[in-house]
């Protein structure tokens, strides 16, 4: 059975078409497309119209992308910006009504556990303790975890799209802003202070999105000869992340648009990402950080494939 996911994030449409068996899968294709949900809107719990017209042409667009793929089944995950618009739903039924498309909206706690899902597929988990974060438009997902599965995790409404929103830095960010960022995430994380101080750790493990970005960038430099797009997994030495992240909270957007391997549609927001890496690097004593190109449309897959979904 051929199978196309298609996780619907703030920022981001994201693609996969793989093809099923009874106990595994093969990834055929991925795609992404920047529907933007987010923009205008999700700090005020809506979509606006400009950013529904983009939702409904990222969706188009991946319709036809699949055409060549004979897919047999599609599946919608749907995650922060329209969870949390008031005019979700109407999102939701314009794209039944128009593209035939049902979209399952699933919580944050439902978020997390399709991520860790998807990371454990690639990254050997063990004995000791990880701590999973996944930077997303509209919310970030923590996870802690070991061999034995989850131990906590939550959703937190910290995304790059409404700190952005929030903040509207300028260009190139200030040192007050980013303390003034800063000591809002501060204030918003109080349950992950209390899950680390009950299962302390010190590797970080990004899934997705501004990691995949960063990881690029820092490959470029460091490695330049490695394949990004066949590394499921990458480490990423604790100074390199350190001199990108100075590299990006001094720059201009137009900087870094010229910036090797940078994701264009991540210009605006790539600097609120680092800082929100930075700071959990710093607060939490952070040794150690991976990043991990599976997460929750990959996990979407292993749920099917075990009847969990």
């Amino acid at each position: 059975m051929r199978i196309a996911i298609i996780d619907l994030g703030t920022n981001t449409f994201n693609l996969l078409i793989a093809e099923q068996t009874k106990n595994s899968y093969t990834v055929l294709l991925e795609d992404k497309y920047p529907a933007k949900l987010g923009k205008g809107g999700i700090n005020d719990n809506r979509i606006v119209p400009e950013a529904m017209e983009r939702g409904i042409t990222a969706l188009k667009t991946h319709l036809n992308t699949m055409q060549p793929y004979q897919v047999d089944k599609v599946v919608c995950m749907a995650t922060a910006a329209i969870r949390s618009a008031a005019n979700g739903q109407d999102f939701i039924d314009r794209v039944k009504n128009e593209l035939g498309l049902t979209i399952n909206v699933i919580d944050g706690q439902k978020e997390a556990e399709l991520i860790f899902d998807g990371v454990k597929q690639v990254v050997p988990i063990g004995d000791e303790r990880v701590m999973i974060l996944d930077i997303g438009g509209g919310s970030n997902e923590f996870i802690i975890a070991n061999k034995e599965g989850v131990l906590w995790k939550h959703s937190f409404d910290l995304g790059m799209a409404r700190l952005l929103d929030r903040f509207q830095p300028s260009d190139p960010i200030t040192s007050q802003e980013i303390e003034t960022v800063e000591n809002y995430i501060k204030e918003e994380l109080s349950l992950l202070y209390k899950a680390i101080a009950e299962y302390p750790t010190s590797t970080l493990i990004g899934s997705s999105g501004s990691f995949d970005t960063i990881s690029s960038m820092i490959a470029a430099i460091h490695h330049p000869h490695l394949d990004m797009s066949k590394v499921m997994t990458y480490q990423i030495s604790m100074s390199h992340a350190k001199d990108m992240h100075t590299r990006l909270v001094t720059s201009t957007a137009q900087e870094r648009k010229n910036m090797e391997r940078m994701d264009l549609h991540r210009v605006e927001m790539i600097v609120l990402a680092s800082i929100f890496i930075n700071f959990i690097v710093k607060e939490f004593d952070i040794k150690e950080i991976w990043q991990c190109g599976f997460a929750l449309k990959e996990g979407t897959i292993l749920q099917l494939l075990n009847n969990e979904l």
